[in-house]
């Protein structure tokens, strides 16, 4: 179908990387991943490296489920039964965690427990497993402001300055559409799709970019105003969040059946890939690319990368996977860290937070996640993952 083209020309200035390519890059992260489960034990790595190696922590931050989604990607791909010990280790700290409702207060409990305990429900197909799917659902949509039809990123849902979600939320928001399946109740699919909505009518603005953040009038629950947290100012575009909403759309369209927001995705794609520079890997900021001294932010590609793997399995027609092949192939060659025995992370040149001087220049455990979600996409496309 016409509308259905690539917003983007395929002859980008990058050779497709092959399924052979994948297989050997996800052997070695896999032997990579081994390392690091012998250091950490029982601990859980650090959101970012420092100095290319990662800090041990208790199950205490935002990042967590991408160690231990890792785990489950190298398990699938392998089928060592290693991968299976740290795993089922890591589900009984996500448990625990849940059960103390240690560090909780936030709207990233999909960025947990849908890379943990959903996983593992879809590959292992434990009932005993479903009671913490939900029992996260539960305390997500916790976080829901009926009045405004959105759930508030983080903070106490009664102070006012902290009223607002983030373009982050939408990868969020498969843990309650799964909820929903398992258990039978609407509301936790009901709850997403207006959340999906309200940040769909105003996190874009007219040329296809993003805000970061969104603000509501506690009072009423109007849209009051845009503005960023990560980015480089209020009016630029952070190129992790806009690389989120190139994921977060069409997770939507397979959690729903249905693609909506078509010509908008395609507008956000647009803004993203034209303002690449001339190695793929964009700047954190997208504002900036040209500025050879801008870090590079390769997490954001990862995620775009798997949004237009997403996107595919909707519309083959567009071939989209032949412009994430090439996009993967620039990313490999300029962040793989597979090749460097000292550095910890499986993807260099990532940015945490540019603006608190975080993870400049160092790996960071979503972009390792999304990498090796955007590898294993291409070695095996028949794989449904574990958002959905």
């Amino acid at each position: 179908m016409k509308e259905h083209q690539p917003f983007i020309s395929a002859s980008l200035p990058f050779p497709a990387i092959t399924p052979e390519q994948c297989r050997d890059e996800l052997n070695a992260i896999g032997r990579q991943l081994t390392r690091n489960a012998e250091r950490f034990g029982d601990k859980f790595p650090s959101a970012c490296t420092s100095d290319n190696r990662y800090v041990l922590k208790e199950n205490n931050d935002w990042t967590n489920g991408f160690w231990t989604g890792m785990q489950m990607i190298a398990w699938e791909f392998s089928g060592e039964s290693t991968y299976l010990g740290v795993i089922e280790r890591n589900i009984a700290s996500f448990r625990a965690r849940l059960t103390a409702h240690h560090v909780l207060d936030h709207h990233d409990i999909g960025f947990l427990y849908s890379l943990s305990a959903v996983a593992y429900w879809k590959l292992t197909g434990s009932d005993a497993i479903k009671p913490l799917i939900t029992a996260a659902a539960d305390l997500l949509i916790r976080r829901f402001h009926d009045n405004a039809g959105f759930i508030q990123a983080w903070g106490k849902l009664s102070d006012p300055q902290e009223h607002r979600l983030i373009i982050d939320s939408l990868i969020n928001l498969p843990l309650l559409h799964v909820a929903a399946s398992i258990s039978g109740k609407k509301h936790y699919s009901e709850v997403a799709e207006r959340h999906y909505l309200t940040v769909i009518n105003n996190i874009f603005r007219a040329d296809g970019s993003t805000f970061h953040t969104f603000y509501f009038d506690p009072a009423n629950g109007q849209p009051a105003y845009g503005k960023t947290f990560q980015g480089y100012s209020d009016q630029s575009c952070w190129a992790r969040g806009q690389a989120w909403a190139i994921l977060g759309i069409p997770l939507n369209w397979s959690a729903t059946g249905k693609i909506q927001h078509y010509a908008l995705w395609q507008k956000a794609c647009d803004y993203f890939f034209h303002h690449l520079p001339a190695d793929g890997v964009p700047t954190w900021d997208l504002i900036l690319v040209g500025q050879d001294d801008a870090p590079k932010d390769s997490s954001a590609l990862a995620i775009a990368i798997c949004g237009l793997l997403e996107a595919h399995k909707h519309l083959p027609d567009a071939h989209y996977d032949q412009i994430a092949r090439q996009l993967l192939q620039a990313l490999m060659t300029q962040a793989s860290a597979s090749n460097d025995s000292a550095c910890e992370g499986l993807l260099k040149h990532g940015v945490y937070a540019y603006a608190l001087g975080k993870g400049i220049n160092e790996c960071n455990l979503w972009g390792d996640y999304f990498y090796m979600e955007a590898l294993y996409r291409l070695y095996h496309p028949q794989w449904s993952g574990y958002w959905i």
